[in-house]
């Protein structure tokens, strides 16, 4: 596990920037954070993509940091009726809003489109987006037992680096307003940009094109 200092070099040294790594909480796999230096100055108040809590930088760290902020682990049959009771709020205060609602199992998806988050090749939320995000939040804040992971994606138009900077940087743009606006509490983040890696629809057409260009949201049950 990298601590600070280690953090701390990543950030500041620019012409290094390719070798900072963070855990992926999907596969445990090390991936490589590709993220400008100007933007990890921007976003987060400084931090890095990744585990966003200040005990340690990996899923332990984040469940560690949940431990001591006071919230306990979901267990047995009380996770399905969690994330059931979840999952009908969201749908109720996104409706009509362009957020897609996904049950992935015990997960749920928010798929938000980058036509009503973010305008054209810009990484700064619109601001008819904000009470979208502002009740996503109120959501996170009435249900502490989920873990939420922000992560960014892009199409397959343009430098393969490129989108990946600027998935990067919408998935900073979304946590940072959740984390500052919304008050979810940060420790209970993870935030990455997997650029045009996984895309869900035809790179080859506009709309397919579209449905690519998005921002994920997956909230998954703390089950310890």
């Amino acid at each position: 596990m990298r601590n600070w200092t280690a953090l701390a070099a990543c950030i500041l040294g620019a012409g290094a920037m390719s070798a900072c790594t963070t855990v992926d909480p999907y596969t445990g796999q090390t991936v490589r954070n590709n993220t400008g230096t100007g933007v990890l100055a921007g976003a987060l108040g400084g931090a890095a993509l990744g585990y966003l809590t200040n005990t340690n930088r990996s899923e332990q760290g984040r469940k560690n940091a949940l431990i001591g902020a006071g919230v306990g682990a979901l267990a047995g049959a009380g996770v399905g009726n969690y994330m059931d009771r979840q999952q009908a709020e969201l749908r109720r205060e996104l409706a009509g809003s362009g957020v897609d609602v996904q049950r992935q199992g015990d997960n749920i998806v928010l798929q938000m489109p980058s036509d009503v988050t973010f305008g054209f090749d810009r990484a700064d939320i619109q601001p008819q987006f904000f009470d979208t995000l502002a009740d996503v939040s109120r959501t996170l804040n009435n249900y502490p037992q989920t873990l939420v992971d922000v992560v960014g994606h892009a199409d397959s138009t343009g430098r393969a680096e490129y989108n990946q900077q600027l998935s990067e940087r919408r998935a900073l743009a979304v946590a940072d307003f959740l984390t500052g606006r919304g008050g979810v509490l940060r420790d209970r983040l993870y935030v990455e940009g997997r650029g045009s890696n996984q895309p869900i629809a035809d790179n080859a057409t506009e709309q397919g094109r579209a449905q690519n260009r998005r921002v994920e949201i997956v909230l998954r049950p703390y089950t310890g």
